[in-house]
């Protein structure tokens, strides 16, 4: 075990990991900008590629995602600037109530420990948050929360675009399958802006979030260019993502996996802290809302086909899930019958 001294995160003991650093991932990589730009032929392929890395990694890579560069970089200062603040400061900062808002160390309320601070925020059906974060002078002339909200309203876009490309590929009649839940005026979606301080003098790795697989539908991240993030492979080896602040890496979520019956499989993934240098993420969940029944889609399933999931609500699946620790498969209590 490391102890690790009074600073940004307080007094925190977390265990240290001795290993071997793994390989980079190679990650397969999706232009949404040529999908939607240079006809049908093109758009097809974009389906194709975007439905094989979801049934082969579940993480993939976009590119020509359309999020201005200058935006990104002003929403990377502004958390730089809000985690940068005294801790009295940012506790204060409101985020609509349990559990959202400003946290750090504990993950969840299960025992779940990571070197890592985070604002969760919910989204509002207009592509908003319901939080009134600080604002000027702090952030000078726009208010972090507008800000924010400005980056919500580009990610989700793009978000939209990327699961039209995934019904798409899956050959659904309604290309909105996906999209219409997370669009939803009910839509349980959400922001989390997490920061893992530096640790210059530490020679041992620390966990800053550990092992987990998202429940949403979709996860779209992106990060300052600092590794960190490892994910999971099929075989059950790990490998490092390389550092990319330009693209955004989607994640499938335990709610695709049960609408496309198996065929899409949430990745699991962690962080891993070892660096000089402090990670900044954001990460946009595209939830359904709370009373949406999840069962596998008819035309994934087949005449006579096994169903692997059983029909419940979101809120259901989001109880469950809050009773478990962050590294538990949360949709075996779901499940018809084992998984191979």
């Amino acid at each position: 075990m490391v102890v690790l001294s009074k600073g940004d995160l307080d007094q925190l003991v977390l265990p240290a990991v001795h290993r071997l650093a793994p390989p980079l991932a190679t990650v397969p990589e999706v232009d949404l900008a040529k999908a939607v730009r240079d006809g049908a032929n093109d758009r097809v392929a974009a389906a194709r590629a975007v439905a094989a890395a979801c049934e082969g990694h579940g993480f993939f890579k976009v590119t020509g995602h359309g999020v201005p560069a200058a935006l990104l970089a002003r929403v990377e200062a502004a958390a730089a600037t809000f985690f940068a603040l005294p801790q009295r400061e940012k506790e204060a900062a409101p985020g609509g109530g349990s559990p959202f808002g400003y946290g750090s160390k504990r993950i969840g309320c299960n025992g779940d420990l990571g070197w890592v601070e985070y604002l969760l925020l919910a989204v509002t059906a207009a592509g908003a948050t319901t939080a009134a974060l600080p604002g000027p002078p702090i952030f000078e002339s726009c208010s972090f929360r507008e800000l924010l909200n400005e980056y919500i309203a580009a990610v989700r876009r793009m978000t939209c675009t990327v699961l039209e490309l995934m019904a798409e590929g899956l050959g659904l009649d309604e290309k909105d399958a996906f999209t219409r839940l997370v669009l939803d005026r009910e839509s349980d979606s959400m922001l989390r802006v997490n920061h893992y301080p530096p640790l210059p003098e530490l020679r041992q790795q620390l966990t800053g979030f550990g092992e987990h697989t998202d429940p949403q539908i979709i996860s779209v991240l992106r990060s300052n260019d600092t590794s960190g993030l490892e994910i999971s492979l099929r075989d059950g080896s790990w490998v490092s993502v390389p550092a990319d602040s330009d693209s955004f890496f989607v994640n499938v979520g335990d709610a695709l996996q049960v609408l496309t019956n198996g065929r899409f499989r949430s990745v699991r993934h962690r962080v891993m802290v070892n660096s000089a240098r402090p990670r900044v993420s954001a990460i946009f969940f595209g939830g359904p809302p709370p009373r949406e029944r999840l069962a596998p889609l008819p035309e994934l399933v087949g005449e006579g086909g096994r169903r692997w999931y059983r029909e419940f609500t979101w809120r259901e699946y989001k109880t469950s899930a809050y009773k478990t620790k962050l590294s538990e498969n949360r949709l075996c209590y779901f499940e018809t019958a084992a998984m191979s």
